[in-house]
């Protein structure tokens, strides 16, 4: 897949404490030699909105699925042609810069940098975002609060940028692309897995909470279509005749006459099936009404109540122990079971199989914002053994037949992400010089189209900074 890469023959120091060595053919140019940064604005905002994520780069807003992005004005945005190098000044520290695929209209708060001289885009994009740039960035970054941070045109003006050879410049560029040619196909390959896993591990969950475990139980129509028929001993019931359904309304803004808390958020819902007091919980405040019916509790069950696409919404979590300042915030929904009638983990498990799931993407409402009323959690309705101890005994059950799956979705999970620390590792050692590629030829693998290298991008590993603009995070 990817041969070894020898050094360069010579090198020398590169002028820089934070760089060190480099090939001692390259140059080191500031900058203002290589960029000059444009500020031509829409008039009518008509043009095609761009948005900036550390995963995809620079993409058309309606690709993210974004709201605020969808339905806001861009007159006054800042014009990008194709090829311009594009950051937004409050995440430069953090190596979010892109090349322009294509020409559109972005931002204000974007700074347009246009090349000029032997400056290659694609090849300064993938240097700025190495860790030693990004801390070199991050230096040189103004304003108190982490989040107003920003980097000005005249700043990085002054950063002194590596620069090899333009038909080297191209190798590189070349060089690195094919290589994530392989790694896509890699990364593509174990998400593949990775979802046939999860299919499987759902299919036997549908069936435990559905069905139970004795294949020769006696069964009844559940009057409902979807549902089909259920074991005749059991219930088919609403959740509000089970569990206490609140939403809550806590954000992410603290207020000085608040008590500090932290929160567990759409985010830690959405990744996770279990909440968990080592989990990393964003700080805010609540009101003490707030502490007092939204902290997590033994049992509790969190679900999504608002998306952007209806497949997000009723995603659930379970909550397996008391969470002493701990207290579910904005865009979700807490179920607090009756303790005699349901175990908040088959609740759990009943609410994540793929048939009961499906009326809560029936049942949710809007236009590019999908939401759940309190009214349809509350309507909304499972099949129920009438036993703690049957219900314990499914959970159980369904732990040790979805484990091997759980085992081996981590295993794919680890090698995405130990090929991703590879490839990160890679591009830093390409652009800065501390291997050759000048003697590489591409083979008849190594060609790639970019829907291909999409894979590459397929998950936001961060936020993107136009969520923590908008405030929609």
């Amino acid at each position: 897949m990817m041969q070894q890469l020898p050094r360069h023959a010579q090198y020398k120091d590169s002028g820089l404490p934070w760089v060190g060595e480099i090939p001692a053919h390259w140059q080191t140019r500031r900058n203002r030699f290589l960029f000059r940064e444009v500020d031509r604005r829409s008039t009518h905002g008509e043009e095609t909105h761009l948005s900036m994520s550390q995963v995809h780069g620079l993409v058309p807003s309606e690709h993210l699925g974004r709201k605020s992005l969808q339905s806001a004005n861009y007159a006054g945005g800042k014009l990008v042609a194709e090829h311009d190098l594009v950051l937004n000044r409050l995440k430069a520290h953090l190596g979010v810069f892109a090349r322009a695929k294509q020409g559109g209209v972005v931002s204000p708060d974007y700074t347009v940098l246009r090349p000029k001289g032997d400056a290659s885009v694609r090849y300064c994009e993938s240097l700025f975002k190495t860790p030693m740039y990004v801390g070199e960035f991050r230096r040189r970054t103004k304003g108190i609060v982490e989040g107003f941070w920003r980097l000005y045109t005249d700043d990085f003006y002054n950063v002194m940028a590596l620069l090899p050879p333009p038909e080297e410049q191209a190798q590189i560029v070349a060089y690195l692309r094919a290589q994530d040619a392989h790694i896509a196909r890699f990364v593509k390959a174990k998400r593949d897995l990775v979802a046939l896993l999860t299919e499987q591990k759902l299919r036997i969950i549908d069936h435990a909470v559905t069905r139970g475990l004795d294949a020769a139980v006696a069964l009844k129509p559940s009057g409902i279509e979807w549902l089909g028929e259920v074991p005749a001993h059991w219930e088919v019931v609403s959740l509000k005749h089970i569990a206490d359904v609140r939403f809550s309304g806590v954000d992410k803004h603290s207020h000085d006459d608040e008590t500090p808390v932290r929160l567990c958020n759409y985010t830690n819902v959405y990744k996770n099936d279990r909440i968990t007091g080592d989990m990393d919980l964003m700080r805010a405040t609540a009101t003490a009404a707030e502490i007092a019916r939204l902290t997590l509790k033994a049992g509790d069950v969190i679900l999504t109540k608002d998306s952007e696409t209806p497949n997000d919404i009723g995603v659930p979590a379970w909550v397996p122990e008391d969470l002493p300042g701990v207290v579910c915030a904005y865009h979700l929904g807490l179920l607090r079971p009756e303790p005699a009638r349901v175990l908040g983990e088959f609740l759990f498990r009943a609410i994540g199989s793929a048939r009961i799931a499906r009326q809560f993407h029936v049942l949710a409402t809007g236009v590019t914002r999908f939401a759940l009323g309190k009214h349809d959690v509350k309507n909304a309705v499972i099949p129920l053994p009438p036993t703690i101890v049957e219900q314990q005994t499914i959970c159980r059950w369904i732990d040790e037949a979805t484990q091997p799956l759980d085992e081996a979705m981590a295993r794919a999970e680890d090698e995405i992400k130990l090929i991703r620390e590879y490839r990160d590792r890679l591009i830093a050692d390409v652009v800065t010089g501390q291997v050759d590629v000048r003697g590489w030829q591409p083979g008849p693998d190594d060609i790639v189209g970019d829907d291909e290298l999409g894979a590459l991008g397929e998950e936001e590993a961060e936020p993107t900074d136009e969520e923590d603009t908008d405030d929609d995070a």
